[in-house]
């Protein structure tokens, strides 16, 4: 455990997100939302370098280096941006040592779906999907394990990780991706912090994008 997690009463989280055209960081100090700060943006041609640019806009290097805790989406989503952020977070995680972890996007946004739907019974399943520009579908699995009396009290765990299926059984629930910049950002500044409170931690070594089919596709 680094001393950083130590000080487990004085931490600060830095998440990176992207979607199919978008990419996006957050940033919350010791688990306070009221701390959050965002910063969204559409992909520029020379998404490489744009991204070192504006996370130098974003936070300052005083505030990099008090980083307790980083999380990535690794996908599925746009592949470069997928591939570039992941390579952007283990870069920093490595560089500050501190540790790093990664959630898919389609478990990000599974709890915002879940809520928007309705779908409060405990063990109940369901998939998210996003179909292919060819035949088939990425889709990933969902299970609600614990429900509360309102939204925010649904706990979601990621049973199949997202994957190419050549069709969608009529018998299951399946809910196409949405992709939300600020709302998958907040989950996953959520999602990265239970984490660290419960000492559930990574190495930056661990952590790979995730796509299941070749980036032409």
């Amino acid at each position: 455990m680094t001393n950083k997690l130590k000080q487990r009463e004085n931490y600060s989280t830095l998440v990176i997100h992207s979607t199919d055209n978008s990419f996006g960081f957050g940033y919350r100090k010791n688990n306070n939302l009221e701390s959050d700060e965002f910063f969204i943006k559409k992909f520029d041609n020379d998404l490489c370098n744009n991204l070192i640019n504006d996370l130098n806009q974003f936070i300052s290097k005083e505030n990099l280096q008090k980083i307790c805790k980083i999380s990535v989406s690794i996908g599925p989503a746009n592949f470069n941006a997928s591939r570039l952020i992941v390579v952007l977070a283990r870069t920093i995680s490595q560089q500050i040592n501190c540790p790093l972890d990664s959630f898919s996007s389609f478990k990000i946004m599974a709890k915002r779906i879940a809520s928007k739907n309705n779908i409060f019974t405990n063990k109940q399943s369901f998939w998210i999907y996003k179909k292919l520009k060819r035949k088939g579908f990425i889709a990933g699995k969902y299970e609600i394990c614990h429900a509360g009396n309102t939204p925010s009290g649904v706990s979601i765990r990621e049973t199949v990780l997202p994957k190419v299926i050549k069709k969608l059984e009529s018998k299951e629930l399946f809910f196409e991706a949405i992709y939300d910049d600020k709302e998958d950002l907040k989950e996953l500044l959520d999602l990265s912090n239970k984490n660290l409170l419960n000492l559930n931690v990574d190495s930056w070594q661990k952590v790979l994008p995730l796509y299941p089919i070749s980036p032409i596709n």
